[in-house]
């Protein structure tokens, strides 16, 4: 993450939560170290990746909003935690890893995917999207607000209130369907969302591709 940050102990980081009124319970959570804080709006060009992030504290706290131009990704166990006391706006967020992400406002992106369960994502704003894709016993620890738009997930996850399921071939391009010539695990990345390629699905992501219909349509 290319910016200016100001190293903050984690008393003051409590402080500015406070201040913020982020709960407590949002941030009890987090390793009780140093943390780089930008102050203001922060806007990142491509990809914010979380596994290759390198903060000289344990993780990031953007006091305002963060606008990703394209995906928030974290694959890899042990990135750095992500606090963002306003929204967060980015073409994706793709979760697997051990993600530690925490939104005091809204998050606007094309696709939510959260893959594996060893996270701590709490939005307590709005989760607005095209789509929703939850998989291997991945859910937000938290969704404060309202989610807007079609969720894909397996049949043993509760549903949202109010958020709407769909079959993920009236909402994913076709490049990330499973078929039947799709047989190794490992390919898909463990998936089991039912009808997703996980691994394709995390590739056109990464290359900046819809992922969507209504994403393919928008851009022609």
């Amino acid at each position: 993450m290319n910016t200016t940050t100001t190293p903050h102990s984690w008393d003051q980081a409590v402080a500015l939560f406070e201040q913020r009124r982020l709960p407590s319970d949002s941030y009890e959570n987090l390793y009780e170290e140093q943390y780089d804080v930008h102050t203001g709006t922060l806007t990142i060009d491509g990809h914010l990746e979380l596994d290759d992030a390198e903060p000289d504290g344990t993780g990031y706290i953007v006091d305002g909003d963060l606008l990703v131009e394209g995906a928030v990704i974290n694959t890899d166990d042990g990135c750095p935690a992500l606090v963002v006391l306003g929204d967060l706006r980015a073409a994706a967020v793709y979760l697997e890893g051990d993600a530690k992400l925490i939104v005091g406002g809204d998050v606007h992106v094309g696709a939510f995917v959260g893959h594996l369960t060893d996270k701590l994502v709490m939005i307590h704003g709005d989760l607005r999207t095209r789509v929703t894709v939850l998989s291997s016993e991945f859910e937000p620890d938290l969704v404060g607000g309202e989610l807007f738009g079609p969720v894909l997930r397996p049949s043993y996850l509760a549903p949202f209130p109010g958020a709407v399921a769909v079959a993920p071939e009236t909402v994913l391009v076709p490049e990330v369907l499973l078929t039947g010539a799709d047989t190794d695990p490992d390919e898909s990345r463990g998936f089991d969302t039912p009808g997703v390629h996980g691994g394709r699905l995390l590739r056109r992501i990464e290359a900046g591709l819809p992922v969507t219909l209504a994403e393919q349509a928008a851009r022609g």
